[in-house]
């Protein structure tokens, strides 16, 4: 048995704005994918990942009957026939890993699931956000189910606001294009929960609420409608804005040793550095107008381009 192939996620924009109502672009990433398999080898990591799912399992069993239904009987004895979700999507790092292994336990075993083949009303996506918030919640202790969304339905995402959220189409990528996204290895771990714990502490103060609104989500979302628009200059103009309010804003979530690399990206436009989800560690997110200028400037680390401008 070897499950369809579910594929990490990258959040362009929207990291932590999304939980205060910024508009949020969302990708799916095939580079990494993940799919449910029997376990043929007993590997530690197919026995961890086993180990993980029975777990997840007993807390599927929670959730309101209402809200989503599955087939317990065939997931059980799947799962203690030695099922494991082999992955090549990596933890912590901020492209999905468990909003992945979310989406192939939905596809495969809920009851009356919406399909990607159907008309998707606003409706359907909103219930498949809220069935995906409370299924995720189990890895992150609250979730707002964006990523499995993305990994189930493998089109780009467009988030509005909490409660309006849209398939979309992002401009085709120019192969020829010197400009990119791309993903910066920070060579650390990044664990959500804290990071998140950090940022809803700092919204108890006026000062830090404030600087959200006026700035952060003002420029996240100039950054998504220029995105969608195909507006390089002012993207870049607006991603420029976006990372020096995150480097004086959000060090706790940027690793210390970036502090510095953050700043000449910014002081050269080289390039311009950014969260992937809750940051602490995992991947950085970058965009540059040139791509050679970028590498040179970066030389010392490994960067994967997600997409040409």
């Amino acid at each position: 048995m070897k499950g369809p192939l579910f594929y990490s996620k990258i959040l362009l924009f929207g990291e932590y704005g999304i939980i205060k109502d910024s508009k949020g672009l969302s990708i799916p990433y095939s580079f990494y994918n993940g799919a449910l398999k029997m376990n043929d080898n007993s590997s530690e990591i197919a026995i961890k990942s086993n180990t993980n799912l029975k777990a997840f399992v007993e807390y599927l069993e929670h959730i309101d009957a209402n809200l989503v239904t599955f087939d317990f009987k065939v997931l059980k004895a799947d799962v203690d026939a030695g099922m494991y979700f082999d992955s090549s999507i990596p933890q912590g790092y901020g492209v999905g890993s468990s909003g992945a292994l979310v989406a192939a336990i939905y596809d495969k075993y809920a009851f009356g699931k919406i399909t990607v083949l159907e008309n998707l009303t606003r409706e359907k996506l909103l219930k498949l956000k809220s069935i995906f918030s409370e299924m995720e919640s189990f890895f992150h202790g609250k979730s707002s189910g964006l990523d499995p969304l993305n990994s189930y339905l493998s089109i780009p995402i467009l988030i509005n606001s909490k409660d309006n959220i849209e398939a979309t189409g992002i401009p085709s990528q120019q192969s020829t294009g010197k400009g990119a996204v791309f993903l910066l290895d920070s060579g650390i771990i990044g664990e959500t929960a804290p990071m998140v714990g950090i940022f809803m502490e700092n919204m108890k103060q006026e000062g830090f609420r404030k600087m959200i609104k006026n700035q952060f989500i003002k420029h996240t979302d100039a950054c998504v409608d220029d995105f969608l628009k195909g507006d390089i200059k002012s993207l870049f103009r607006n991603t420029k804005r976006l990372s020096k309010v995150v480097l004086n804003h959000f060090k706790p979530m940027i690793p210390q040793h970036f502090h510095e690399l953050w700043k000449k990206g910014i002081e050269t436009n080289d390039y311009y550095l950014k969260l992937c989800g809750s940051g602490g560690g995992g991947y950085i997110l970058g965009f540059t107008e040139d791509m050679e200028r970028a590498q040179k400037s970066l030389s010392d680390y490994k960067l994967e381009v997600v997409y040409n401008f």
